[in-house]
């Protein structure tokens, strides 16, 4: 009875779960990105070539790494994690991040994609922290967290059009950092605009870094 109770259970079901923190069927319907996207924005690309989006105004970011798609059940999975502070939510999201991670190179740094002070203490939590807390001790790596900070509040770009979710977050973050020739990567949850991103890379190549890359739990597929 004892080691019923301490078993892992999944996180979606309640199922008895493998160490990821998901039972085999919940894991196999995780809705994964298609092989093909683009290398720079991570969306899909039957070229496997850099879109024309990101051709035509190249972002500040040099590469997108993504685990899944955000759908059912993976979305429930960050709204899980964001709002309903599941910790245990976290497991999952990054062990696939891990996954899709296996074949890149290791960065200079880790970093957490930054939450305002007011929200840290309204969540009591950085949600990209513990999906970069977990992930990156895949590769025996270490995470920074103190390096760049959101040097005020922004509305949610959740809530927002996309067409104005770059100038909600435009010089958002700050980095007294001397970065020059770090590689760095960033992590977060989602990734929809990249306007976040964007803007964060922005700072970090201000203070010399030579690449920002994101490693990003799940992304947002244009709608068919």
């Amino acid at each position: 009875m004892a080691h019923r109770l301490l078993a892992p259970v999944c996180a979606l079901c309640g199922d008895p779960a493998g160490i990821d923190g998901l039972c085999g069927g919940c894991r196999a319907a995780l809705p994964r990105l298609p092989a093909a996207r683009c290398p720079v924005c991570a969306l899909p690309n039957p070229t496997s070539e850099t879109c024309g989006r990101c051709l035509k105004k190249r972002p500040a970011f040099d590469h997108v790494v993504c685990a899944l798609s955000y759908e059912y059940p993976a979305n429930a999975l960050v709204l899980g994690l964001k709002y309903r502070g599941g910790l245990a939510f976290a497991r999952p999201l990054a062990a696939c991040l891990a996954e899709a991670l296996d074949a890149e190179p290791y960065p200079d740094l880790v970093i957490p994609m930054p939450l305002s002070p007011g929200r840290l203490a309204e969540r009591g939590f950085n949600q990209a922290a513990e999906l970069a807390r977990l992930a990156a001790s895949e590769f025996g790596l270490k995470i920074s967290v103190a390096l760049v900070r959101r040097n005020r509040e922004c509305a949610s770009q959740a809530s927002l059009p996309w067409k104005e979710r770059a100038r909600n977050v435009r010089n958002a973050f700050d980095c007294g950092v001397n970065l020059q020739g770090k590689s760095v990567a960033v992590v977060d949850d989602v990734l929809t605009t990249g306007a976040t991103l964007n803007e964060l890379a922005l700072a970090l190549k201000r203070q010399g870094a030579r690449q920002v890359t994101g490693w990003i739990a799940t992304r947002t597929l244009p709608q068919q």
